[in-house]
C-alpha cells in the first residue's frame, strides 16, 4: 500500500522575507567631496556614536594635475575627465537628498592659473561648487581624520599626507593632555590649529608644513631620468632637501610615546604588500603598525620587481604602478628624518577629516572613545 501523501506536500513554501533597509534621513546625511591632483573621492555618512556610518561612496583617478608641472594649466582632457567624475558625484548626493556638504579641492587648483575658470565649469555643468582650501586647513583636516588611531600613550604625534600634489606634516605635542583625552584633543582641532578659549586641555601644534611636492609632482619632476633605482634616490633625497623649513627636523627625537601616523594611497599600498593581501582589505590595513625595516624591505621588494614587475603585482594595481615610487621616495625620505617603529597606517583621509569637521561643529557626535 501506497504511504499517505501529506497535506500540503508539493505546494510552494511561503517566502520568508527580511524588511527592505530603511533608507536614512537625508536630514542626518553628510556629504565630503576630495578632488585633488590624481583623484576624485567623495564619500556620504551619517553619524553613529562618536563615529560615522558611510551610506555611499565614489572614487575614481582623474589625474586633473596631469601636464601642470610643465604648463601651469588644467588640461582640457583633464578637466573633462574630472568633470565626467563630478556628474556621478553629484547624482549621488541629488538621489540621497543631502543637504550639508563640503566639496573642496586642493593642491592642483591651488596651482593652476585656469583653476576660476575650471571652477566655473564644473559648476555649470555639474550644479556643484567647488571650494578650493590652502594648504592649512587640508593639514588640519588629515589630522583630525586619524583621530581614531591616535594611542592614549602617545606623547608626539607627527601625521603626514602623501598627496597627488603636495605633503602635509604636522607635529603635535600632546603631553600636556590627559591619555585618555588624547584622541579626543586632536579631533578638536576642527575648530583650528591654535583654538582659542578652549575649557579642554589642548593638543599643541608645534609645527606644520604643505611641501608642494606629492605622488604626482615628484614623478613629473623627474620624469627624464631613465635608470629606475636612480630616479627614486633622486626623488628621495630631494623631497628630503624641502623638509629643511620644519622646525622639529633638528630637534632630538623622542622614542617613547612619539608615533607617526601616515595617510594616503601609497603607505596603504606598502601595508598590504607588507602583509602578502591577495585582495585589498581596508579591515587589516587601517591601523596596522609597521616599523621602519618592514616599510624598507617592501620598497626594495619594488625596486627589484622594476617597472614592468611593479605593473604586474596585483597589490599595487594599475591606477597607482606609475606612481607608487615617487611615493615610496617621499615615505623613505621621512623615516630616515624620523625612524620608527611605530608608524600607523591610516586608511583615511581627507574626506574623513571633512566629515569628523562637520559633524564635530553640529554637536552630533558623542562624546564617547572612538
Amino acid at each position: 500500500m501506497a504511504p499517505k501523501r501529506p497535506t500540503g506536500a508539493g505546494a510552494f513554501p511561503k517566502p520568508v522575507e527580511s524588511p527592505a533597509p530603511k533608507p536614512p534621513d537625508p536630514a542626518e546625511l553628510y556629504a565630503a567631496l576630495d578632488l585633488g591632483t590624481n583623484s576624485c573621492r567623495m564619500l556620504i555618512a551619517q553619524p553613529k556614536g562618536s563615529q560615522f556610518h558611510v551610506v555611499d561612496s565614489f572614487s575614481k583617478s582623474v589625474q586633473l594635475g596631469a601636464g601642470l608641472e610643465s604648463t601651469g594649466r588644467l588640461s582640457r582632457a583633464s578637466m573633462g575627465r574630472t568633470v565626467q567624475a563630478l556628474r556621478i558625484c553629484h547624482q549621488k548626493l541629488k538621489r540621497h537628498k543631502v543637504k550639508r556638504m563640503r566639496l573642496v579641492a586642493t593642491e592642483a587648483c591651488r596651482r593652476a592659473t585656469n583653476a576660476g575658470e575650471f571652477i566655473k565649469k564644473v559648476r555649470r555643468e555639474t550644479g556643484l561648487t567647488l571650494e578650493i582650501i590652502q594648504p592649512e586647513e587640508e593639514a588640519r583636516l588629515a589630522v583630525i581624520s586619524c583621530a581614531p588611531l591616535v594611542s592614549t600613550r602617545t606623547q608626539q604625534l607627527l601625521v603626514v599626507d602623501i598627496g597627488g600634489g603636495s605633503t602635509e606634516l604636522v607635529w603635535i605635542d600632546l603631553s600636556s593632555v590627559p591619555r585618555r583625552d588624547r584622541p579626543r584633543a586632536i579631533m578638536r582641532l576642527h575648530a583650528g590649529f591654535h583654538p582659542q578659549n578652549s575649557p579642554f586641555p589642548a593638543a599643541k601644534v608645534v609645527d606644520w608644513i604643505s611641501v608642494p611636492l606629492g605622488v604626482a609632482t615628484l614623478r613629473d619632476q623627474f620624469n627624464d631620468v631613465e635608470d629606475d633605482a636612480a630616479r627614486f634616490a633622486l626623488m628621495s633625497w630631494f623631497f628630503e632637501e624641502n623638509l629643511a623649513e620644519f622646525a622639529p627636523y633638528a630637534d632630538e627625537h623622542a622614542t617613547n610615546g612619539f608615533q607617526i601616523v601616515g595617510t594616503s594611497g601609497t603607505v596603504t599600498t606598502v601595508a598590504a604588500s607588507h602583509l602578502g593581501l591577495k585582495r585589498y582589505d581596508r579591515t587589516k590595513v587601517d591601523g596596522l603598525r609597521m616599523t621602519s625595516d618592514q616599510i624598507d624591505k617592501v620598497i626594495r621588494g619594488y625596486l627589484k620587481l622594476g617597472p614592468s614587475g611593479r605593473r604586474r603585482d596585483p597589490r599595487i594595481g594599475q591606477d597607482r604602478q606609475a606612481l607608487i615610487m615617487s611615493g615610496a621616495a617621499i615615505l623613505q625620505a621621512l623615516l630616515r628624518c624620523w625612524p620608527t617603529d611605530r608608524l600607523s597606517v591610516a586608511d583615511r583621509g581627507l574626506r574623513e577629516g571633512l566629515l569628523y569637521a562637520q559633524m564635530s561643529a553640529d554637536g552630533v557626535l558623542e562624546d564617547g572613545p572612538f
